[in-house]
């Protein structure tokens, strides 16, 4: 199978539903995390402190070429509670990147990010063919560094000074990938781990 870039699909799962990002998901986006600087704190924008602020941000997303960008949708509830992306690797065949994932607060150590991942994930190897998904972070951002380990992410190594920061510090981005062959084993692990309590 040949790997490609994904079209806008929606991906449902059993706690949450991704689903093209919209203007029409500003609202509850802003409701649920805009304006926490914990949740923006290492994403490359300002904190969105309005409405508007959050529409440019995800206007950003939907008009960016390599990018494919999905509201997350609690499903118990209908409502938006974060985004997150798939993204074309330049100079790697066959592989993609999960990037730009937040979610609100009220959500974080929950089954959200498990289930995400598996959708995604699932997405890009059993749909799509690739070869390797990327997963990356600031190197300051530790807690994003274990949940990226806690699916299986493979530490590759860090960029210096890859970019600078909403604050105009540099950022040193830490590089981690999953391969397709490592993907059944992580696969049944997250299923497992959302069977769980």
């Amino acid at each position: 199978m040949t790997a490609r870039m994904p079209d806008p699909t929606t991906l449902t799962g059993r706690f949450v539903r991704l689903e093209p990002l919209g203007p029409e998901h500003v609202a509850g986006l802003h409701a649920a995390g805009g304006g926490d600087d914990d949740v923006w704190r290492w994403l490359p924008v300002a904190t969105p402190r309005t409405e508007q602020d959050m529409l440019r941000v995800a206007q950003s997303l939907i008009e960016n070429p390599g990018i494919v960008p999905f509201a997350v949708i609690l499903r118990r509830t209908g409502e938006p509670i974060g985004s997150t992306t798939l993204g074309d690797v330049p100079g790697f065949d066959d592989s993609l990147e999960i990037g730009w994932t937040w979610y609100g607060r009220a959500y974080w150590r929950t089954a959200v990010n498990t289930e995400c991942k598996l959708l995604l994930l699932g997405h890009a190897f059993d749909k799509l063919g690739h070869n390797r998904v990327l997963l990356k972070t600031d190197v300051l951002n530790t807690r994003s560094q274990r949940a990226i380990e806690r699916i299986g992410g493979v530490y590759e190594g860090t960029l210096r000074r890859h970019r600078r920061r909403p604050d105009g510090t540099w950022r040193d981005t830490v590089h981690f990938s999953i391969l397709d062959d490592e993907w059944p084993a992580h696969r049944e692990r997250l299923e497992q781990a959302l069977d769980r309590p």
